[in-house]
Parts: C-alpha cells; sequence; structure tokens
C-alpha cells in the first residue's frame, strides 16, 4: 500500500514539473535597455549587450538574444545605440543641500578677478538689500596675483548687509566690517583655538578674512534656513545630481537636511539614495537609541559619523609633518577637538558602539594623526567590520600608505581637487611634497580601497570631470598636458570602480549596489560615448544622456544640453 501511493505522489509531482512552466505566467521585464555596451563592474562578467529591470532590481544581464524573451506588451524598451551603460555613480563625498544653497545664490568661484568679484557682490546686494550673504565659493589662486581679499574690496558695496563669502575649500572665509562687528571681531580678539583671524601686519586690524573655527563667530549669527528654503535647495541640488548620472549621494554635513531628504522620500521626489554622516557629537544620542552603521533602508541611511582633523591647503590650514613652504613654524591649524581631546574620546565611543568614523584629514599630519587614532580603536575595542574613513587623504607621507590597507581605512578622496590644486600646490609646501599629493596609484597598488566624490561644491558635482582627473592629470591652467605628478594616473576602470563598487563598498553597500548585476537595484548611467576606448583628454567633454534610479528614468538629457559647471 505504501509503495503504490508513494509511486503516485511521485506521478503527480512529475506531472506537475510538466505543466508547470506553461501554467506559470512569464516573467516579463519593466524596462529593457538594449544594443549597448554595458560596463558592469563585476569581475565575473566584465561586458554586456544588454540589461533587464523587474521593479527596482536587476533581473538579467547579457546579450540582447538573451534579453528579447523578457520583453512584454507593458515593457519600455530603450535602444542605447552602442552607448556605455555604467552603473549610476556613487559620489562619496558631497555637502549635497549647501550645493543646492550655491546653485541658488551668489557664485563666485568663477570669479576671475577682484573686479569681478567685487562686480558680483554688488549686484547680488542690490537684489538683497539687508539680508544676509553667504556662500559663493570664490578661489583668489585664480586671480591675477592670487591675493587674498580684504574686506575693504567690499565695504563699499557692503556697507549695510552684513556678508560672509567662504573660499571653495570651506576653510576660510571673507567678512565685511558689518559681520566683523556683528560678531564682535576687532584687533583685540584672539584667535580660537583651531582658528585663526588674518591680520593687517601694520595695524593689527582684521582684514576680514577669518580661518576654520574663526569662523564660527560669524556663522552663529547667520539665520536659519527655512524649511522651504531648505526644500529648494534639495530640488536644486536633486537636478544637478540627475543631469550628471549621481544616483548615490554620501552628504558629509547631514544634519538638519536628513529631515528634509526624509520629507522628499515620502513624497516619492527623492530621486537619489542618500547616505547621511552626522557630526560625531552626536554618538552619544546614537547610543541610546541603539543606532549602528548602516542604519535605514535603500535610500536613506546614517551610521556614519564625520569630524574633521585639521584644514586644508589652500588655507594654509592642512597640518603637515614639516613647515609650510616659506615659513620657519607653520605647520597648518588642527581642530580644536583634536587640541582638547574630545575627538579620540569620541572616536573611541562612537567605535565601541559600532558607528562608522568619517575624518577630515588632509595634511600627512593629520592623517598619521587618525591612522595612530584608528589603530588604537582597533586595539583597545571589539574586532568588527570597521571601515574607518579618512576623507580626503589628501597628503599622505610613504611611510604611512601601507597603514591604510592594514587597518583597512578607506581613502575617500576627490580626484577634481588634484587637477585644481596642482596649479599652484608647490606654493605651499614644495614640489618635493607634492609628489605625495593624491595618490591613487599608490593607494591601490598598496591594496587601499580608494572611493571617489567631488566634495561638492568645493569641486563641481560631475563625476565625469572627476573620472577625467584621475586619469589625465592635467591641470585646469593646462600647464601639465601629461599630467601633474603623473605616475599617479589611474585607468579609466579602475576610476570607473572608485566612484562605483568601490564607494558602495564605503558605505556598506556593495551587495545592493556598484555594479550592474542580477539582484543588484537598478541604478544606471547611460554616456554619450564611450570614456573607455576614446581619448582620455575627450572624458571632459562626455554628456550623461540618461540616469536611471531603481529602474526609473530620472533623467533624459535634452538635445545638446551640457551638464552645468557648477
Amino acid at each position: 500500500m505504501m509503495k503504490n501511493k508513494s509511486g503516485m505522489i511521485a506521478m503527480l509531482v512529475l506531472a506537475w514539473t510538466a505543466l508547470a512552466p506553461a501554467a506559470q505566467p512569464r516573467l516579463y521585464a519593466d524596462l529593457v535597455l538594449m544594443n549597448g555596451k554595458v560596463w558592469t563592474v563585476d569581475a565575473d562578467t566584465p561586458t554586456a549587450q544588454a540589461v533587464a529591470v523587474r521593479g527596482d532590481r536587476i533581473l538579467a544581464v547579457g546579450s540582447d538574444a538573451d534579453i528579447k524573451p523578457l520583453i512584454g506588451a507593458h515593457t519600455r524598451s530603450i535602444d542605447l545605440q552602442g552607448r556605455l551603460l555604467l552603473p549610476g555613480f556613487i559620489d562619496g563625498h558631497t555637502h549635497f543641500i549647501s550645493g543646492g544653497f550655491q546653485l541658488l545664490g551668489i557664485d563666485l568661484r568663477s570669479a576671475s578677478d577682484e573686479r569681478d568679484f567685487i562686480a558680483r557682490i554688488r549686484e547680488h546686494v542690490q537684489r538683497h538689500p539687508g539680508r544676509w550673504i553667504t556662500g559663493g565659493d570664490w578661489d583668489h589662486e585664480s586671480w591675477p596675483g592670487t591675493r587674498l581679499p580684504h574686506r575693504a574690496l567690499i565695504d563699499s558695496v557692503s556697507r549695510e548687509t552684513p556678508l560672509f563669502v567662504s573660499r571653495l575649500d570651506g576653510h576660510m572665509g571673507l567678512a565685511n566690517s558689518a559681520a566683523l562687528k556683528a560678531a564682535g571681531i576687532d584687533r583685540h580678539t584672539p584667535d580660537p583655538p583651531g582658528g585663526a583671524i588674518v591680520r593687517d601686519p601694520e595695524t593689527g586690524e582684521p582684514t576680514g578674512i577669518l580661518k576654520d573655527e574663526a569662523m564660527n563667530a560669524v556663522y552663529a549669527l547667520v539665520p536659519d534656513a527655512s524649511e522651504a528654503e531648505l526644500l529648494e535647495a534639495a530640488h536644486a541640488a536633486l537636478e544637478l545630481a540627475r543631469q550628471c548620472g549621481v544616483t548615490s549621494i554620501q552628504d558629509v554635513s547631514a544634519g538638519r537636511d536628513l529631515a528634509i531628504y526624509q520629507k522628499l522620500l515620502e513624497g516619492g521626489e527623492l530621486t537619489a539614495r542618500m547616505d547621511c554622516r552626522l557630526p560625531i557629537d552626536l554618538h552619544e544620542s546614537f547610543a541610546r537609541l541603539g543606532i549602528r552603521a548602516h542604519f535605514g533602508n535603500d535610500m536613506l541611511r546614517i551610521g556614519s559619523l564625520k569630524a574633521f582633523a585639521d584644514g586644508s591647503l589652500g588655507s594654509s590650514t592642512a597640518l603637515f609633518l614639516a613647515p609650510y613652504a616659506g615659513t620657519q613654524d607653520v605647520y597648518g591649524l588642527p581642530m580644536d577637538v583634536v587640541l582638547d581631546g574630545r575627538l579620540p574620546k569620541w572616536a573611541l565611543a562612537a567605535d565601541k558602539i559600532g558607528l562608522q568614523l568619517s575624518v577630515h584629514a588632509i595634511g600627512d599630519s593629520a592623517n598619521r594623526y587618525m591612522l595612530d587614532l584608528f589603530e588604537q580603536c582597533v586595539r583597545e575595542n571589539p574586532q568588527r567590520d570597521r571601515r574607518f574613513r579618512i576623507e580626503h587623504a589628501q597628503h599622505i607621507a610613504a611611510a604611512d600608505l601601507p597603514r591604510f590597507a592594514e587597518l583597512g581605512v578607506i581613502a575617500s578622496m576627490q580626484p577634481y581637487h588634484a587637477i585644481d590644486d596642482g596649479r599652484w600646490a608647490h606654493k605651499r609646501i614644495g614640489i618635493e611634497r607634492c609628489r605625495e599629493a593624491y595618490s591613487f596609484r599608490s593607494f591601490l597598488d598598496h591594496g587601499v580601497k580608494v572611493c571617489f566624490g567631488t566634495d561638492w561644491t568645493v569641486a563641481p558635482l560631475n563625476p565625469l570631470w572627476g573620472i577625467y582627473g584621475a586619469v589625465t592629470r592635467r591641470t585646469l591652467d593646462g600647464l601639465h598636458p601629461h599630467g601633474w605628478i603623473p605616475e599617479q594616473k589611474i585607468s579609466v576602470a579602475e576610476a570607473i570602480a572608485c566612484y562605483t563598487i568601490n564607494a558602495a563598498y564605503a558605505s556598506y553597500d556593495e551587495g545592493i549596489k556598484g555594479m550592474i548585476k542580477p539582484g543588484y537595484l537598478a541604478d544606471f548611467a547611460v554616456l554619450s560615448q564611450d570614456i573607455l576606448t576614446i581619448a582620455a583628454e575627450k572624458i571632459w567633454d562626455v554628456q550623461v544622456d540618461y540616469t536611471i534610479l531603481g529602474g526609473r528614468v530620472v533623467y533624459q538629457r535634452p538635445a545638446g544640453a551640457t551638464i552645468p559647471g557648477r
């Protein structure tokens, strides 16, 4: 009896198996992209011709013939016409909503000289009488003479309007007399820890230039933006991200912005995935709530904490092991949290509870300090997958390169800075030390995980210009046609990986994005030209034709449109 029953069950199973394919509906794609060159960033299958998407995930990757059977009556098909399809770009370091305000506000970055600088401020003051004016992103290194601006330049055009416009690196700004007076800064005001008030060498009066922590006295007076203003800035920033093929943002200065991203997400208006870094002094709040690294969902995450160890090269506040060129005792400025011991205390506590540390360090001394601190975390706290990040990792002593790999420290770098700073870096630290600047090749050769970003608004939010910078190292002034420190060039494929899978790894997301692979999020950028085969110097002019987020086309380039420069 048991044998007959077993045989009957086996026959029923066989019959169902035979009928199942006909009985079950075919799984059609919602979107297919065909007739292209797909660079998957997946080492197992590096290239393909077509991709199928169902929902927000990649269904299949292969040839046109492989994908055609997945096309149904309601499938949207995009003919790539031979164009290059990449994973959506992941920007590993931005100040995102600040960038949106920059798009809406005063633009001083492209000011060609002091006269142009003054004219732009005058025009903006006339359009916004009586309102605080901030932002700007000026760069005196682009002006003839490269002199730092003085408040006397702008007082006549902003006498009644408090004004504090920042240098593009965010570590130095120019205040007019009205802003200095409001902040109570005069010749008798001492430099705060971690900051500097630049003074006239003859009179001792402030010139209006404030560096790092000295800027806080003015910033404390600037009225907070309203929610409506924050939303407007976020929409402007997201629009630019779509045009640049950026589908994921790692925002290193998120704070109040987090609520704006949540509001946009709830309204279906968030067109980039946001991974937010919050200030390190919030670590106790995270601990009370039980939040760890990589908390959230595919669209909005937190769990990484940001801190600063030093300033910037352009402001001469990056912290170096040797003095700045032409000086005997100017080494840069450690941040106040370094000087008073808060940073190591906070870092050890945050690491112990499972939060990720993302710390700004530019000078070789600041980077060594952070490597020592990370080593202390490993030694004193329980073992886990930490993924320490050094934001910028700009100037590294040769002896410290292997330590990044040994400690598992991610070098979060911005390659556009190399072709920008390369115009004038030698004036700050000399030619020999420049050879240890932006060491992309050396990092990769040492097995260090490198992720790329832009540091927008310090640099333009355009990953293709970053790839151009990493591959060519041709400075913006045209004086290094074969590359500034050319031995540090990397390949296009390596640069793409730094903007995709490596950046995904830096936020614990390498299992869901950064590659074109079945099961991964369907985030793509379609380029107007194949950057893997064209001459490297032509990458600068390549455009993004489509940006796709979660299988949804969020941007299609109008004929003749180009990515905006800001």
